[in-house]
C-alpha cells in the first residue's frame, strides 16, 4: 500500500517530514537536535560525496583528517571567527564519569575537570591554521590544498531534518596561498566547482553571488555562494566559498619565506557543503507521490518488478532480466531487480514512486512473449510500453532526457518566481508570494536589518558582475546594482 504523504499545498513543512520519514531518508535520534541518516539516504550523501570528491581531486586537492576537538583558546584568537560561532559550540569540561554514590548510574567526576575545556568542532580553521603553522615554512610548502570530509556541532534550538541539525556531515577545505590574487582566484573555483555540482548533478539551478557584510563567514573578508530556490519559493543556501585573507595567518602565526627571501604571512580561503544538500534535492525537484531524484544522483537508476502467478513464470522473467542487467551495468546504469515476493507488484510500485526511483522497468509473461516492457517515469509519471530488443540503450538515453527534464522544470519554476522590485511598498507585497526579488540596495547594514526586521527578507547574495544603477527601495539612497531578497532556510 501507498504510504501517504501530506500535499505540499496544505501544508509545505508536513509534507518535508513526511517525505524523509516515509521515503526512509532519515528520522530523529535518541539525543534532541540530532539524526539518524538511514541507509537510502546515506546512500544519496554518498552519491553527492562521491562526485564532489572526483571534482576537488580534479583541481588538485587532497583529503585529510583534522581533530573534532578544538582547544577554547584557539577559538580566541581570530576575535570575529569566535563571536560568529560563541553562541553555537558545545564544550567538553570534564574527561572522566564514574558510578553516583547512590548507586544509580553514573556522574561526571568533579576530579576530572579539564585544564584547558575543549569545544566540539563547529568548523576547523582555528585547529588547521595552528597545524598549517608547522607544515610552511617557504613558497615551496604552498599552495596547500587541502579537504576535510567530517561531522561538525552547532548547538541548534529549533532543528529539521537535513536542513538543521545540532550535528551534521559536510566536507570543508581550507587552501593556504602565497599571494591574495591566488587565494581569491581559489575562492572563486571552488564557487564555480559548487554551482557545477549543483546544476549538473542536482539538476537544482543555482544563483552566484557574493554575500553582504551581515551574511558573511566569521572571520572572512568575502564570502562566495550559491543560492537554490526551493518549490515553496523560499531561498536554501546551498554551499559557500570564503576569502580569508591572511586573518587566520596572523591568528596562529603562519609565514612564509617567498621567493624575494622576504617573510610574509600566507593567504586563505575555505569553502563547504554540507548534509544541508540532501534537504534542498529533496524540495527541489519532489512532488506529493515523493522522492524525485536525478539520475545522476539516484542509489539505482532502474528498478525491475517481476509480475507473475507462479514459478516457472517468475523462473522465465528472471531468466530474461539477468541477461540484461549486465548490459545496463556495463553502460554504468546502477539497477536492483526486485524479485522480492513479500510484496505485491503494485506495492512496490508505489514504494520505488515515493523512493524518487528514475525508471521502472515492469515485466510480465505477456511481456516475453511479446518481447516487450513497460517503462515509468519518475519525473512526468508516465508510462510506455518498449521492444525489449535494445532496451539498455533506450533506457542510457531515457535517463539523461529525465536529468534534462528535472533541471528544466526547477529552471523555469525559479524564472517564473524571479522579478524586479522598485520600491518598498511593492517589496513587502511581492515577498509575501515567495520567490528571488531583485531589487536596489543603499549597500547599508543598517537598510539591510531593517528590511529584515520588518519583512523578515534577507539578502541572499550581490550577483557577480551585475551593474545597473538605481536609487535603494528603502532609503531612496543610490545603488550601484541589484541584489537578491529572499525568504529563506
Amino acid at each position: 500500500m501507498a504510504k501517504e504523504l501530506t500535499s505540499r499545498s496544505e501544508n509545505y513543512s508536513q509534507w518535508y517530514n513526511d517525505l524523509v520519514l516515509k521515503a526512509d531518508l532519515a528520522e530523529n535520534s535518541a539525543v534532541r537536535g540530532c539524526m539518524v541518516i538511514k541507509p537510502y539516504g546515506y546512500a544519496i550523501w554518498e552519491k553527492i560525496q562521491a562526485e564532489l570528491d572526483r571534482m576537488f581531486k580534479e583541481t588538485g586537492h587532497v583529503n585529510a583528517y583534522f581533530p573534532l576537538f578544538i582547544p577554547k583558546s584557539f577559538l580566541s584568537k581570530e576575535a570575529a571567527h569566535v563571536e560568529g560561532f560563541a553562541k553555537e559550540c558545545a564544550v567538553v569540561t570534564h574527561y572522566r564519569l564514574k558510578n553516583s554514590p547512590d548507586g544509580k548510574g553514573v556522574i561526571v567526576d568533579p576530579e576530572a575537570k579539564l585544564e584547558e575545556e575543549l569545544i566540539v568542532r563547529p568548523t576547523s580553521e582555528t585547529i588547521i591554521w595552528s597545524t598549517y603553522k608547522n607544515w610552511i615554512q617557504s613558497y615551496r610548502d604552498l599552495p596547500l590544498l587541502i579537504n576535510q570530509w567530517a561531522n561538525v556541532v552547532r548547538w541548534e534550538m529549533r532543528t529539521r531534518l537535513f536542513l538543521r541539525t545540532a550535528e551534521f556531515l559536510w566536507q570543508e577545505g581550507h587552501t593556504a596561498h602565497a599571494t591574495e590574487g591566488e587565494a581569491m582566484a581559489e575562492a572563486k573555483q571552488m564557487l564555480e566547482v559548487y554551482a557545477t555540482f549543483a546544476e549538473n548533478f542536482m539538476a537544482m539551478p543555482v544563483l552566484k553571488g557574493v554575500k553582504s557584510a551581515n551574511e558573511r563567514f566569521a572571520g572572512a573578508l568575502e564570502t562566495f555562494c550559491i543560492e537554490a530556490l526551493m518549490q515553496d519559493g523560499k531561498a536554501l543556501q546551498a554551499g559557500t566559498s570564503h576569502f580569508l585573507g591572511q586573518n587566520f595567518a596572523k591568528a596562529f602565526d603562519v609565514t612564509f619565506v617567498d621567493k624575494n627571501n622576504k617573510i610574509d604571512y600566507v593567504w586563505a580561503t575555505s569553502w563547504g557543503v554540507s548534509t544541508r544538500l540532501m534537504g534542498a534535492l529533496i524540495m527541489s525537484h519532489s512532488d506529493d507521490n515523493g522522492l524525485v531524484l536525478p539520475p545522476k544522483l539516484a542509489p539505482f537508476q532502474v528498478v525491475i518488478v517481476p509480475i507473475y502467478k507462479n514459478d516457472e513464470q517468475l523462473a522465465a522473467i528472471s531468466e530474461k532480466v539477468n541477461e540484461l542487467i549486465p548490459k545496463l551495468r556495463k553502460l554504468g546504469i546502477s539497477v536492483k531487480f526486485d524479485n522480492n515476493d513479500n510484496k505485491k507488484p503494485g506495492w512496490k510500485f508505489a514504494e520505488y514512486e515515493l523512493k524518487g526511483v528514475p525508471v521502472r522497468l515492469a515485466m510480465g509473461a505477456r511481456d516475453l512473449e511479446n518481447g516487450t516492457v513497460e517503462v515509468a517515469r519518475r519525473d512526468t509519471l508516465t508510462k510506455e510500453t518498449v521492444e525489449l530488443e535494445g532496451i539498455e540503450n533506450y533506457i542510457e538515453k531515457l535517463l539523461d532526457a529525465i536529468q534534462e527534464n528535472i533541471y528544466k522544470k526547477a529552471f523555469d519554476y525559479r524564472t517564473s518566481v524571479t522579478r524586479n522590485v522598485d520600491s518598498y511598498d511593492e517589496f513587502k507585497v511581492e515577498i509575501e508570494k515567495g520567490g528571488f526579488l531583485l531589487c536596489h540596495w543603499d549597500g547599508t547594514a543598517e537598510t539591510e536589518e531593517r528590511v529584515k526586521d520588518e519583512t523578515k527578507a534577507t539578502i541572499r547574495c550581490i550577483p557577480l558582475e551585475a551593474s545597473e544603477e538605481g536609487v535603494c527601495i528603502f532609503t531612496g539612497k543610490p545603488s550601484k546594482q541589484r541584489v537578491v531578497f529572499a525568504r529563506a532556510y
